[in-house]
This record gives structure tokens, sequence and C-alpha cells, in this order.
């Protein structure tokens, strides 16, 4: 199994909340990856289950980024067509108010031991809806079960699995042998809708997790993946973007 990366230098055109960039860099992102002349259409509405993006770094202390000045961002992807498609396609979005890609540099990364995974980003758990229908997600307060957790995280992972390798997971084990939540309260990842001409901030509700994985082939392979797809849920909006540490 092989990953894609691009390592990508932003100049920001204008100054930038941290609550506001996910939605921004998505943006830009899946605004790009929509110019693709070579990717069609249904490809291109697959893709966004394809690639995970960190946000910008370095941090602000007053968690504002700022105008003039230059960050950088990771994109990662199993899928090498997209990765080379948007090598050139992040370069040509020149009308963006907010940014402007002006490095990008590329990478492919060979499967390898994996013995501790960081999340970068939130992790987005779906759960339940309430009484009114809305969308809750996954917390320890509202949950309290971590094994739950740890459960939708490996289904979403066989999902995957299977969806882009064609693989099945016959072992009812998890990947993950230990777990920690490293916030005390939940983070959020927002971002904007339009419905009815309305403009709607909607707000995913994740967590950042240490994970020690399995050492066995499936796990191993597992905890890769999450590296080049995202782990959880709304990877294609900035969550579950994953660092792995080796051996």
């Amino acid at each position: 199994m092989t990953l894609f990366e691009l390592k990508c230098e932003a100049y920001l055109k204008d100054f930038i909340e941290l609550k506001e960039s996910f939605d921004i860099l998505s943006k830009y992102i899946n605004f790009s990856i929509y110019q693709s002349k070579k990717l069609d259409l249904e490809n291109k509405d697959k893709s966004m289950n394809k690639y995970c993006f960190g946000n910008f770094y370095p941090t602000e202390s007053d968690r504002i980024y700022k105008k003039d000045k230059v960050y950088k961002f990771v994109i990662r992807s199993i899928d090498k067509e997209l990765i080379n498609e948007l090598e050139i396609l992040l370069y040509q979005n020149v009308n963006n108010k907010f940014l402007q890609v002006i490095n990008v540099e590329k990478k492919d990364i060979k499967q390898y031991f994996i013995k501790e995974l960081y999340s970068a980003t939130p992790v987005i758990v779906s759960d339940r809806r309430d009484s009114q229908g809305k969308q809750l997600f996954w917390s320890l307060y509202y949950n309290g079960d971590i094994s739950s957790l740890q459960k939708r995280l490996q289904n979403n992972l066989e999902k995957k699995l299977k969806q882009f390798y064609k693989e099945e997971v016959n072992d009812s084990n998890s990947f993950i042998q230990e777990i920690e939540l490293k916030n005390e309260k939940p983070q959020s990842i927002y971002f904007k809708t339009t419905k009815n001409s309305k403009e709607k901030i909607v707000r995913l509700i994740g967590n950042k997790l240490r994970i020690v994985p399995n050492k066995d082939e499936i796990s191993q392979k597992l905890a890769f993946l999450s590296l080049a797809v995202g782990l959880g849920e709304k990877s294609s909006l900035g969550g579950g973007f994953c660092f792995g540490r080796g051996a």
C-alpha cells in the first residue's frame, strides 16, 4: 500500500480565524478537484472520500492566521491520479479571496510499521439523532463508552479498505490496542452551507486521539490507510487527519 502526499505552501490574502480555516481549505481543495478535465464527474464525487488534509501551520497564539503571511498544509490520498491533478490545479485556483497556493511538494509514502497514531485534527464519529432530528456526534461526556468509539473507527476503516482495495476483513478483532483521548473537552470543525439562499454554519464535534495499533498485518494496514484517507468521518472537511510514528 502506498499513499500520496502534497505539502503545500499558501499565501494568505486575508486574515483567517482558526474556526473558519477548515471550511476555507476544504472549499479551496474541492473547487480545485472540480476543475479537473481528466477526472470524470463520477470520480470527482468519489474523490471526496479518497483524501484528507491538515490545517494551516504554524498555528497562531491568538487563533488568527495572518494576512500576507505564508503557511503550510498537507493533503494526502490513496489516489495517485487525484494527487497528480491537485499538484497542478491548486496553483490555478487564483481567484480564491482567502489564499493562493504558491508551492507544492509531492511525495509517495510506502506502508511502514506504525507504532502510534496521533490525530492532528478532530476525529469525527456520527452518533444518533436527537428528538428534533439533529445529528449528534460521539463524545465521552454523552456516550461514556470509549469502546463504542473504537468499534465505529474500526468499522469505518474496514468499509474504506473494502471500497478502495476490495479487501474484506474477516478477523473481528479491533486494529486498536490502546486508545487515549487527548482533549478534556470535545473539539470542533465548522463549515458553512447554503440552503434556500440562506447561509448556515454547521458544527462538527470530534476528539483528538492517540492510538496504538496492533502489530498484525491487517491492523497495520488499517492504521496506514487512516493516514491516507483520515480517521473517522468528514475527512474532506478536515476531520481525522493523522500522523504516524514508526517503530
